[in-house]
């Protein structure tokens, strides 16, 4: 039992971790608003995970030992899962958004409805008898024990409420939007009511077993835990996917952009002049593939003396006559009069008398993907063999 807390508790340990690592691609709310999210989905992950790490029997018992209480781990473990119920609203309030003043009042509401909470869950341990520890069944050891009754349908009922709140807000929120954020409020839909009835209605029917003098302990100790467990995963995908997803895409299109960008890179490399960028590991694909992107820019503007149209009339006729379309007969051209001009660049030649005034497809369009175009239309050209010992650096 206390390997799949665990497992649970390290991959939400994890979530968190990476998401608040994120590099800020996608900026979509004011940066205050965005701040906000992004600590209340950190804090929300965190813990859930720290109440698995908590709630482990080996956990529980070393809890138990180190205070010299027992069952300390009772409203310990007890109180943090309502301070994560807490912190569910309090990141769903966030993530809907709205008026600052707004925001605020209702995350206050939601502080001032449990931090009570987990004060009377705390004073209630103190005023019950529970002196025999109970690592994996305490929910049902003590269901009839004054004090601890209580506490135990006090802590079910707070999780319940933010539960059920969370999954109303999810149908409601998903009928007004699309794409990815739909989807993730779906999964968290999902893991909600997983968490009702995988754990919540096992810990309640347990429980009511006891007082009925009935014995149906396993549901709590063997059913709850781990679907409470996959609950949580579930949401935290939920929270996690709108906000990591376009971040990875990006990261994505960077790496394979910079990669297409090597055939024309390795051609006109040596003549830029653009500054080198800073060699850190944790630099990502977008600010890699930027600098390629400045730098082949500011090769291009070097090379433009060289530019003979003359050789891209006759690669473009070329490639017409081939049955090429327009737009592949342009970039073919424009391939071959930048080969050209780097064969000259590179063997040192004079500049051409005559200064072409002919614009690149690559200049004229935004982002990489006119850069990529004419890569893509250079790759099948052998390198000089003077750019292969040259002095050109990968960005």
């Amino acid at each position: 039992m206390s390997l799949v807390v665990y497992l649970a508790a390290a991959v939400l340990a994890l979530s968190a971790a990476v998401l608040f690592r994120r590099p800020r691609t996608t900026p979509v709310r004011p940066s205050a608003l965005r701040n906000a999210l992004t600590v209340s989905t950190c804090v929300a992950i965190t813990l859930g995970a720290v109440v698995f790490l908590c709630s482990a029997p080996m956990t529980l018992a070393a809890v138990n030992d180190l205070t010299g209480v027992p069952n300390f781990g009772a409203p310990l473990t007890y109180g943090l899962l309502s301070a994560y119920s807490c912190s569910l609203l309090i990141l769903l309030i966030n993530w809907r958004g709205g008026p600052r003043e707004q925001v605020r009042r209702l995350v206050l509401r939601s502080i001032a409805v449990y931090a009570p909470l987990i004060v009377a869950i705390v004073v209630l341990f103190t005023l019950a008898d529970a002196r025999v520890e109970r690592l994996t069944d305490l929910d049902t050891y003590y269901a009839n024990t004054p004090g601890m009754r209580e506490m135990i349908v006090l802590y079910l009922l707070g999780h319940s409420a933010a539960i059920v709140a969370m999954a109303v807000v999810c149908v409601r929120w998903g009928r007004e939007v699309t794409g990815l954020l739909r989807a993730g409020l779906w999964l968290i839909f999902v893991g909600a009511v997983l968490d009702l009835v995988g754990f919540q209605f096992a810990k309640y029917t347990a429980v009511v077993a006891r007082w009925t003098g009935h014995d149906l302990d396993f549901l709590s100790t063997q059913v709850a835990p781990p679907m409470a467990a996959l609950a949580a995963l579930i949401c935290s995908v939920g929270f996690v996917l709108p906000r990591l997803l376009p971040a990875a895409v990006a990261h994505w299109r960077g790496l394979r952009d910079h990669r297409r960008l090597d055939p024309l890179w390795l051609r006109v490399g040596f003549v830029s002049t653009a500054p080198k960028p800073p060699s850190s590991w944790w630099q990502s694909p977008a600010e890699r593939l930027h600098y390629r992107e400045v730098a082949i820019h500011d090769a291009l503007l070097a090379l433009a003396p060289y530019f003979d149209d003359r050789v891209r009339e006759r690669a473009r006729g070329a490639a017409l006559a081939e049955g090429r379309s327009t737009h592949e007969a342009r970039l073919l051209a424009e391939a071959a009069m930048v080969g050209a001009a780097v064969r000259r660049a590179a063997a040192r030649e004079e500049p051409l008398e005559t200064v072409s005034a002919y614009r690149l497809h690559a200049t004229e369009v935004s982002g990489a993907g006119g850069l990529v175009e004419l890569a893509q239309a250079l790759g099948g050209t052998d390198i000089p063999a003077t750019m292969r010992e040259g002095t050109v650096r990968a960005f």
